[in-house]
């Protein structure tokens, strides 16, 4: 049983004059025990709570920053009115901040044998997936004093999705992927072409590009055409330890990683080429293999949604064996860490030929911003010295990238705004060079 506010307050009226007038026992026994009584009558004519039957139906997925509509049914099986304050509880991460209170309490009325539906506006501020926790549903009698409460558990999952906040780059690539790529085809052959057609011979075309055999079945002269190769396979490795958890600016570097991936993934499944993805720390935590190109860019949003960073040291030999194991022929590798000096040369440098042999490497890293601001200051003696801690910061990390560019690997170290299109233009780079 629950007490509404005008029980008390009631009470609190019937009570004064007897405690000013004839402050006594009897009185307030005889102010009070009709209230008793109504609040009483009040509770057995509220509908109740344990048979009510609730169904949920909805969005099961959103863009994290998007909003979602979750709708909750309430069937009322019972011959009584149910007059009702209802909520919807759901992880505090489902809310925007200061909004739970007025998005997850409804109030609702269902006559007898009758049903309605309410919707639950969500809008989560993380990734992953967001589990409904119970209902609480508040039964108020028809006096408005006493209200029967019970719980019911109505499960409803909602997967947040990473926003992919990088799309916009998106058109900007493809347009170069088509000059590229060839909607216009060449006649030049080179490394990492394939054949495309045959045309017509026009004068001015190489006389080298002539196909003798079409020709002969043919009243024309015809000349072969090349495009950049397709359906290369790309393998993205994200790497899930503890230096994935870093924050650069408002997002772990993992997020920043995950953006980078998706615009990759888009683009290169829209050239024709296969991607599979990995995320590993010392276990594999995500996969992706073996999608269509219409497919793979959506299991991998749903791959990386639940994705957290780990925070154990990653296992650079596993994480070789087990990129190496998903790609047995020649690939581009696209290894998505950190340009920190420890981890590469401890961990990945002793591996990195084993990858490089069988091949094409590229490592994405995530830069921090902060550190170029604090380089560049020089107001304040404690600037100074920030100063010249960045400045080492950042040596040490170009003496990094160095180290593995030596090995043959190509580095693209960004901020988290521009890794995304500039790890797609190291991709355009090494598609036009034939080096995929």
């Amino acid at each position: 049983m629950a007490l509404t506010g005008r029980t008390a307050l009631l009470a609190a009226l019937g009570s004064l004059p007897v405690g000013i007038l004839a402050p006594s026992w009897t009185g307030m026994l005889a102010v009070n025990a009709p209230l008793s009584l109504a609040i009483l009558c009040d509770y057995m004519m509220a509908a109740p709570v344990r048979t009510l039957r609730f169904t949920r139906s909805g969005d099961t997925t959103v863009r994290l920053g998007d909003e979602a509509a979750v709708q909750l049914t309430v069937t009322n099986p019972t011959g009584r009115r149910l007059r009702a304050q209802l909520r919807d509880a759901w992880p505090p991460s489902s809310w925007l901040p200061g909004t739970e209170q007025t998005a997850s309490r409804q109030k609702l009325t269902v006559p007898a044998g009758e049903r309605r539906r309410i919707t639950t506006s969500l809008r989560s501020t993380r990734r992953g997936d967001r589990h409904a926790a119970r209902v609480t549903v508040r039964s108020y009698g028809p006096l408005g004093l006493a209200a029967r409460q019970g719980n019911h558990t109505v499960p409803w999952t909602l997967r947040v999705l990473p926003p992919f906040t990088s799309r916009k780059h998106l058109p900007s690539r493809l347009a170069r992927l088509r000059e590229l790529d060839g909607r216009t085809s060449v006649l030049t052959r080179g490394e990492g072409t394939e054949f495309d057609s045959l045309r017509e011979y026009v004068p001015g075309d190489d006389t080298r590009s002539i196909d003798w055999r079409a020709t002969a079945r043919q009243t024309t002269v015809a000349v072969r055409t090349w495009r950049p190769e397709r359906d290369r396979h790309i393998l993205i490795v994200l790497d899930s330890g503890r230096t994935s958890a870093g924050r650069v600016g408002d997002v772990p570097r993992l997020d920043a990683s995950m953006d980078a991936a998706l615009l990759l993934t888009a683009l290169a499944s829209r050239a024709g080429d296969r991607v599979d993805l990995l995320a590993y720390d010392r276990r594999l935590r995500a996969q992706v293999q073996g999608r269509s190109a219409g497919d793979v860019l959506p299991a991998v949003v749903n791959a990386l949604a639940p994705l957290e960073p780990e925070l154990v040291e990653t296992d650079a030999r596993g994480l070789a064996a087990t990129a190496l194991s998903r790609a047995p022929r020649r690939s581009l590798l696209v290894l998505l860490t950190s340009l920190d000096a420890a981890p590469i040369e401890e961990g990945l440098l002793p591996v990195l030929p084993q990858l490089t042999q069988r091949h094409t490497v590229l490592l994405a890293s995530v830069a921090d911003p902060h550190t170029d601001d604090m380089a560049a200051r020089r107001s304040t003696i404690d600037a100074v010295y920030e100063a010249a801690a960045a400045t080492q910061a950042q040596t040490q990390r170009h003496r990094t990238a160095d180290q593995l560019r030596r090995h043959g690997v190509t580095v693209v170290d960004a901020t988290p705004e521009n890794l995304a299109p500039a790890l797609a233009d190291a991709y355009l780079a090494l598609k036009a060079a034939g080096r995929l």
